[in-house]
């Protein structure tokens, strides 16, 4: 079941109608929750109009890294010590999978819990590296593989209790360069793709950085959203600084 979950994961990422929404809670004690949503709401509505959607089965479903690594571990031992590591940083992650023909929902979300904002950091670093362990197909084999040309792109956190940023980065430039080339030929079908940011504190938010953010009624929650191409060609377009009232 996992391998499909994880399939549909990478496979969205070519969807056009996806809308991406990366979710940072953030607690009194500095412990909290990232996730990432991936909302198909559009692509299922498409599907239903097609007629299509008799074939879709109501489910909602959470499952674990950990327990997908171990169902795999002979073919994980098969690869390098290093491989092996970035695997095993996977394994405190859960994926829920949402699919409603009633109400046409058809969501992913990524998650994971943290201690602190270094565990934070840890989340978008590693997801990228979720594509090592799909297989070719939905239906296909059992082989491990590893693909790190998909992890291009990093984010980096940082959180005092008085202030807080984000900061995206590129890892790898010949691998961005690439994936940046790759993407003009699809422009023109993803234009409808977002991505969005989502972060809630424990303190009311003083000021922020972005001056088009939208803030909840109790000033705690901001969110902001970039189309997912200008997000892609310029990372920088998310970057955020807040301070926090005392």
């Amino acid at each position: 079941m996992l391998k499909k979950l994880l399939f549909m994961l990478v496979a969205s990422f070519a969807l056009v109608s996806c809308q991406f929404t990366e979710t940072l809670t953030i607690n009194e004690d500095g412990s909290g929750r990232m996730s990432m949503n991936i909302d198909m709401k559009e692509m299922m509505a498409m599907t239903q109009s097609m007629g299509m959607d008799s074939a879709i089965v109501k489910m909602d479903s959470t499952v674990t890294f950990a327990k997908f690594l171990e169902e795999k571990k002979d073919s994980i031992a098969k690869l390098s010590k290093a491989d092996q590591e970035k695997l095993k940083k996977l394994e405190d992650y859960s994926i829920r999978t949402v699919m409603n023909p009633e109400t046409s929902d058809l969501f992913i979300d990524v998650f994971v819990d943290f201690k602190n904002i270094d565990e934070a950091n840890n989340l978008m670093n590693s997801l990228n590296q979720a594509s090592a362990i799909i297989p070719e197909s939905p239906g296909g084999g059992t082989e491990i593989k590893n693909d790190p040309s998909t992890d291009v792109l990093g984010v980096r956190y940082d959180y005092t209790g008085n202030s807080f940023s984000r900061d995206a980065y590129i890892k790898d430039e010949k691998a961005y360069k690439k994936q940046k080339d790759s993407l003009q030929e699809a422009e023109m079908f993803m234009n409808s793709m977002n991505y969005k940011l989502k972060y809630t504190f424990p303190k009311k938010i003083k000021s922020a950085s972005i001056e088009d953010a939208n803030y909840s009624l109790d000033g705690k929650t901001i969110t902001i959203e970039r189309r997912f191409l200008d997000y892609f060609k310029d990372p920088d377009v998310l970057d955020l600084q807040i301070e926090f009232e005392e």
